[in-house]
């Protein structure tokens, strides 16, 4: 075993060999996380069995980080929404975070049940575990800053962040076929509770959180906006008491932090952008009571939204200075969590079972959903190719997985579903990581 002196050498050179060749690495056809699942694997079981991490005795842990990585990576892609938010350039990403999301469970659901033998509660919690595609390891394929206006880059953040909250009632139904959750007989307390109340309640706490720390962080900052504050806790403290009032509702809380950071940006750039044009607009004159004033042009909702997106000579808002030190956040969680998926590996992980499961799920369940999904969007068939191939999984099935084995699940379901997860989280890796660079060069090269 790795003592933790090895293990501060391990995770240290990690570290400092990536930040060294940064630049070199950015011309290989590899992504960083393929870097950290094969050292995993190279120490792990797998080949020289220096650690061996069991994620069944250590679900506890393994929840709460990967619950901790989940959650900073919404708030991050967030913040990162352009804006303004309308229904046109959302409908394509939520039809694919409900109708596509809803069609990959059914489908994995299907095949767990007749190829896998698995009960048809094993079967839907499967589905519910891998069909969410994940914002922690699609940083390849993510919105890179606020002013990205990519339509693929925008459509799979958003979906990804979305999904996360989405795929939660399907955990639920399968517990609860399983016996493990109480879902009614006929299911409506299910879709009462856990798709109604909890959807709604999550989006609309998010939405009024972060409208309101926006609007009180302006009103204490003042018109000048030169009080300093500490935008770093500000951001970590929105997640905290976002999430935790979810938990306290019966919300889903990945929804509820993902919308309170989208709100959180949005408002902060209209306020910011208010105050801008008062600034650079010119005065005109008007008489009252004999006295020449001045009083400023009012803007339209058209302009105002025209300029949202002009950060650059805005006030410092909390959304775009708390970033960068929530991405670092993201960068060390996936260094971690990735390393862990490879200790959990063994040689004989990789079944033909498990393979050929990831192999449906990447190259039939997904692209099916999303040509589903996206069916009336006007998208163009590469468009709608390109969503369906990068469909990331990682460290939000890995949530999903020990949230369903803390709440009861059966230690022999508990690791069949646990191999096939591990090998659809290393093959994604593996697959997608390989792909992003060359098919987002073609994808570019051909949209030119």
């Amino acid at each position: 075993m790795i003592s933790n002196s090895l293990w501060f050498l391990l995770i240290g050179g990690l570290l400092l060999f990536m930040g060294l060749t940064a630049s070199r690495l950015k011309v290989l056809p590899v992504t960083s996380a393929i870097i950290y699942l094969a050292v995993g694997m190279l120490v792990g079981p797998t080949v020289l069995n220096l650690f061996h991490f069991n994620p069944l005795r250590e679900s506890a842990l393994l929840e709460v980080l990967t619950e901790v990585a989940v959650l900073i990576s919404l708030f991050s892609a967030g913040v990162k929404m352009p804006a303004p938010v309308n229904f046109k350039t959302w409908r394509t990403p939520v039809l694919l975070a409900t109708v596509s999301m809803a069609a990959t469970v059914a489908m994995v659901a299907a095949f767990g049940s007749y190829f896998l033998g698995l009960p048809l509660g094993a079967a839907v919690l499967l589905g519910a575990i891998v069909a969410p595609t994940d914002p922690v390891l699609a940083t390849d394929v993510q919105i890179r800053h606020p002013g990205d206006h990519d339509q693929l880059r925008f459509t799979l953040t958003c979906e990804a962040s979305m999904n996360d909250g989405s795929a939660f009632p399907f955990v639920i139904l399968g517990l609860g076929l399983l016996g493990l959750h109480d879902v009614g007989e006929t299911g409506m307390p299910w879709v009462l509770l856990h798709v109604v109340w909890a959807t709604a309640a999550g989006v609309s706490l998010g939405v009024v959180s972060g409208v309101v720390l926006a609007r009180l962080i302006w009103k204490i900052r003042g018109q000048q906006q030169n009080r300093e504050l500490l935008d770093d806790f500000l951001g970590l403290g929105l997640i905290g008491v976002v999430y935790g009032l979810s938990v306290l509702i019966d919300a889903w809380g990945f929804l509820a932090v993902f919308f309170a950071a989208v709100a959180l940006h949005q408002t902060e750039l209209k306020l910011a952008s208010v105050v801008k044009r008062e600034q650079e607009m010119p005065q005109q004159p008007c008489l009252t009571s004999g006295v020449i004033a001045t009083q400023p042009k009012i803007a339209s909702a058209a302009e105002i939204h025209a300029t949202a997106e002009a950060e650059v000579d805005s006030p410092v808002t909390v959304s775009a200075a708390s970033l960068v030190f929530k991405e670092h956040l993201e960068r060390l969680s996936e260094v971690l969590l990735i390393l862990l998926v490879g200790g959990m590996l063994f040689i004989d992980s990789w079944s033909w079972q498990a393979v050929g499961f990831a192999l449906f799920l990447f190259l039939v369940a997904r692209p099916l959903s999303v040509m589903l999904g996206m069916l009336g969007s006007g998208a163009s068939w590469r468009m709608r190719a390109m969503t369906g191939w990068f469909g990331v999984r990682g460290i939000g099935s890995l949530y999903y997985l020990m949230f369903a084995i803390q709440h009861g699940l059966p230690q022999f379901l508990s690791m069949q579903l646990m191999q096939l997860t591990l090998i659809v989280v290393a093959l994604s890796i593996v697959m997608h990581g390989i792909s992003v660079k060359p098919f987002m060069n073609i994808f570019w090269h051909r949209k030119r």
